[in-house]
C-alpha cells in the first residue's frame, strides 16, 4: 500500500498476485484492502490477475460484502473509464450474483448485478439464471420465474439440471412444497426420458423440505407420480424415488421414515418402483438387518420386480457375516427363481462362510437343494468340503453318508475325500472303518482315483494301528508302484505302540496267512534287526 501511494510504477502487477495467493489462508482482510486501494490510487492492473483469487478468498471466509464492494468499484471504472482490462469475466460475475441471491437474498441487488453484465457485455450462461432461479422461487416471484424459464428455454442449454435443481431449492426453503412437486413432475416430462439426475444435494433438500413440514404423504405421492413419467429405461439409481429414499436412509440416516415412505405409498395405491426398495434394501444391507432384508426381497419378487444379482450377492455376504444363514438361503431361493444366471458369487459366499462356523449339516442341506440347477457349478471339491467338516467335527456317520450321497449323484470322490475319513475314523480310533476306506479306494482305482503321499500316510498309519498287516503290505506294494515315498519309521512306532508284545507264533495258531503278512510287515518296517 506504501509503494501504491509513493511509486506504483515500480509495482509489478505479478507482485500483486503473488502477495495475495500468499494471503489466501488469512481471514481476508489484507486482500481486499489491498485492492480497494489498488482502486483508489487507480493502479489499474488487468482483472484477470487478481479477480479469482479474490473470489476464492471470499467464498473461503464468508466475506461477500468486501467482494461485492470491490466487484461494484471495479465495474464502476471499467465502464466510465472505458477499461477493457477491469472487464470482470463470467466466473466473477456469477459469484456475485450468487451471493446476492443466496447471501443477501436481495432481488435489488441481483438485478444490479445484471445490469452490470449488460452493459459490459458479459453473457449470462445457465449457472446464471440458477442463482435468479433460487431467488425468485423464495420470494414467490412466479411472474418472474416464467420469463426466466422463457429466457432459458430460448438460450437452449444442453443441461437444464441446475437450473431446476436451484428452483426446486429456492421453493423448498419458502415452503412452497406444491410448487416443488410440479417443477419436478413438469421437468420429468420435459426430459425426454432422459431423467433429471439430481444431484444427492438436491434430494437432500426435497426430503428435509417435506419432512419438516410433515408431509410424508405428499412425498410419498410425489414419488408415485414421478414413477409414471419416468422411462423404463431410467437405472434405478437415476430414478426420482431412489434417489428420495436414498437421502433419507444414508444422508439423513432416517431409515424409519423411509418406511414411513413405504408404507404411505401403499396405502394410496399404485405400484411401487425399484428404486424405493434398493435404498432402503441398501441400508439393511449396511446395518446388517438381514433378516428384515430377506423378507423385502421376498416381497419384491412377488411383485415381479428385477433385483440386480450385485444386490443379492451383498445381502447374502451380509447374511452370512452375521450368520444369519437361514435368510441367506431364502434369498439364494429368490435368486434362483428370479431366474438370474450368474450364481456363482453368491454360492461360493455361503459355501465359504458355512465352512468358517463348522455348519457342514447346513452345507449338506444347501448342496442338496442346488444340486440340479445347471447354474451352479458343483464339483467332487464342494462335498469333500463338507465331509472334511463332518470328520473334523467328528460326526463320521454324516461324513459317511455324505460320501454315499455324493456317489449317488455320480460325483466321484477323490483323493482328498478318503483323506479326511481315513484320518476322521483314525481319531476316534475306528481302524476297521480305516480298512473298509481302503477297499473302497482299491476298487475305485479302476475309475481313476490315484494315490497320494497324504493318503498312503493315513491308510497306513491306520492299517498298522488296526492290525491289518494284509491290508498295509497292500498299500506298501500300491505306494511302490506309484513311487510314493514312505516314512517307514512313523509306523514301526506305530506298531510298536500298539502291538509291542505281539507274537508271530501266537499268529501261526490262529491264521497262517495273518502271521506271513506280520512277517512281511516286519521285514518292511526293520523290525526284525
Amino acid at each position: 500500500m506504501f509503494v501504491l501511494e509513493t511509486n506504483p510504477d515500480v509495482l509489478d502487477p505479478k507482485s500483486v498476485k503473488t502477495f495475495l495467493i500468499s494471503i489466501k489462508d488469512t481471514n481476508g482482510a489484507p486482500a481486499f484492502a489491498l485492492v480497494k486501494y489498488m482502486l483508489k490510487n487507480r493502479y489499474f492492473i488487468p482483472f484477470g490477475i487478481w479477480g479469482d483469487t479474490i473470489v476464492e478468498i471470499s467464498k473461503k471466509n464468508g466475506r461477500f460484502c468486501d467482494f461485492f464492494d470491490v466487484f461494484n468499484e471495479n465495474c464502476r471504472i471499467a465502464r466510465e473509464e472505458k477499461l477493457e482490462s477491469l472487464k470482470p469475466d463470467l466466473s466473477a460475475c456469477n459469484a456475485a450474483l450468487e451471493g446476492c441471491c443466496h447471501e443477501l437474498e436481495s432481488v435489488s441487488d441481483a438485478h444490479k448485478v445484471l445490469d452490470i453484465m449488460s452493459l459490459l457485455g458479459v453473457h449470462p450462461d445457465e449457472t446464471t439464471f440458477s442463482y435468479l432461479a433460487y431467488l425468485y422461487a423464495t420470494k414467490g416471484l412466479e411472474n418472474k420465474i416464467i420469463e426466466l424459464q422463457d429466457l432459458v428455454s430460448r438460450f437452449n442449454f444442453p443441461n437444464k439440471t441446475m437450473f431446476i435443481s436451484n428452483l426446486i431449492s429456492g421453493y423448498v426453503k419458502s415452503g412452497y412444497l406444491k410448487s416443488v412437486s410440479t417443477t419436478i413432475l413438469q421437468s420429468l416430462k420435459e426430459s425426454d426420458q432422459k431423467g433429471l439426475n439430481f444431484l444427492e444435494e438436491t434430494y437432500l433438500k426435497i426430503v428435509k423440505g417435506y419432512l419438516d413440514h410433515g408431509s410424508i404423504k405428499d412425498l410419498a405421492r410425489l414419488i408415485l407420480e414421478t414413477q409414471k413419467l419416468e422411462s423404463t429405461s431410467i437405472t434405478v439409481e437415476n430414478s426420482i424415488g431412489y434417489g428420495i429414499i436414498n437421502a433419507c436412509v444414508n444422508n439423513l440416516g432416517l431409515l424409519e421414515k423411509a418406511h414411513n415412505i413405504l408404507d404411505e405409498m401403499n396405502i394410496l395405491g399404485g405400484s411401487i418402483g425399484l428404486g424405493v426398495y434398493v435404498s432402503i434394501l441398501k441400508a439393511y444391507t449396511k446395518e446388517q438387518r438381514t433378516a428384515e432384508a430377506s423378507q423385502m426381497v421376498s416381497e419384491m419378487c412377488s411383485l415381479g420386480l428385477e433385483l440386480d444379482v450385485n444386490i443379492f450377492d451383498a445381502l447374502i455376504d451380509a447374511c452370512m457375516s452375521s450368520q444369519d444363514f437361514e435368510s441367506a438361503f431364502s434369498l439364494f431361493r429368490d435368486m434362483r427363481e428370479a431366474r438370474i444366471h450368474e450364481l456363482t458369487g453368491s454360492y461360493l459366499t455361503i459355501m465359504t462362510g458355512l465352512t468358517e462356523n463348522h455348519r457342514p449339516e447346513l452345507m449338506a442341506a444347501f448342496l442338496d437343494e442346488v444340486v440340479d440347477d445347471p447354474r451352479v457349478k458343483i464339483g467332487t471339491h464342494d462335498w469333500n468340503s463338507i465331509i472334511h467338516a463332518f470328520c473334523k467335527a467328528g460326526r463320521l456317520e454324516d461324513a459317511r453318508r455324505t460320501l454315499r450321497r455324493m456317489i449317488f449323484l455320480q460325483f466321484e470322490p477323490s483323493e482328498q475325500t478318503y483323506v479326511s475319513l481315513v484320518n476322521g475314523y483314525m481319531n476316534a480310533g475306528n481302524y476297521f472303518s480305516v480298512l473298509m476306506m481302503w477297499n473302497d479306494v482299491k476298487k475305485r482305482g479302476d475309475k481313476g482315483l490315484k494315490l497320494d503321499h497324504g493318503l498312503v500316510d493315513g491308510l497306513l498309519y491306520g492299517l498298522v494301528k488296526g492290525g491289518f498287516f494284509d491290508a498295509v503290505m497292500e498299500v506298501v506294494e500300491r505306494s511302490q508302484e506309484m513311487k510314493i515315498f514312505v516314512d517307514k519309521w512313523r509306523y514301526k512306532q506305530a506298531f510298536m505302540e500298539t502291538h509291542k508284545k505281539l507274537k508271530v507264533s501266537k499268529l501261526r495258531k490262529r491264521s497262517v496267512k495273518k502271521m506271513e503278512a506280520l512277517i512281511a510287515f516286519k521285514n518292511w518296517a526293520g523290525l526284525n534287526t
